[in-house]
């Protein structure tokens, strides 16, 4: 029995019964930073493939307390470098796409299915300044690979467009300094709003999950003996 799949109620046991194999000050710093953390902004990364890159957005994620971040890998694997991440693929949620040469429809479903409305980072004849995008909706906000930008199927069937607003001769944002701008601006304009912004109750206990797992030496076989209590 794979544990993201129990009931929320088994699952409310499974985190309480391995919090007590974390300290007191662990769990304390595990209940402030998940009430900061945010369900209404995920970051969408489509065939990013540079590590330094791939690290560094991951990093920002944690930082502004954006937890999900989806990952398509359509033609290239997604890579992190841990002396840049710095350990923080242990905190943030990572939802990857890989099944199919072309995996950025799944993806466009699969966050729709969460009520995301799907904003692609590229100019476009219907786009918008960052300061200008509505946050009514919860956002997933994609970008593309950093040679090519996204793929043309995206653009054509996000739900909106954005732009970051640019003052010089160069022609775009490095990929991790977009995603770094963008989350900062945005993150801090849906923490203001009265919006519900925090992550979901099913949400806060996977998290917990993901960060128990991940604190917690030899966790499976503590899980392995909690799921076999249950028979």
């Amino acid at each position: 029995m794979n544990p993201l799949n129990l009931s929320i109620e088994l699952k409310e046991r499974l985190v309480q019964y391995l919090t007590m194999y974390i300290t007191e000050a662990r769990n304390s710093r595990f209940n402030d930073v998940i009430s900061k953390r945010m369900g209404h902004l995920a970051i969408v990364l489509e065939d990013i493939f540079q590590p330094h890159n791939a690290s560094a957005v991951l990093r920002s994620c944690d930082c502004f307390g954006i937890q999900n971040v989806h990952i398509i890998e359509n033609h290239n694997h997604y890579a992190v470098n841990p002396d840049v991440a710095l350990g923080s693929s242990k905190w943030v949620t990572m939802h990857r796409y890989n099944q199919t040469d072309f995996n950025t429809p799944e993806a466009f479903q699969s966050l729709r299915s969460k009520g995301y409305k799907i904003v692609a980072t590229t100019p476009h004849m219907n786009d918008c300044n960052l300061e200008d995008l509505s946050i009514d909706k919860p956002i997933a906000l994609i970008f593309g690979t950093e040679k090519t930008g996204l793929t043309q199927w995206a653009i054509d069937n996000a739900d909106a467009w954005v732009k970051i607003p640019m003052y010089g001769f160069t022609e775009s944002f490095n990929i991790s300094v977009s995603v770094a701008l963008s989350g900062f601006y945005l993150t801090e304009k849906i923490r203001k709003s009265a919006l519900p912004w925090h992550l979901s109750k099913e949400e806060i206990l996977d998290t917990r999950l993901h960060w128990l797992r991940n604190s917690i030496e030899r966790c499976d076989l503590l899980e392995k003996k909690f799921l076999v209590s249950l028979q």
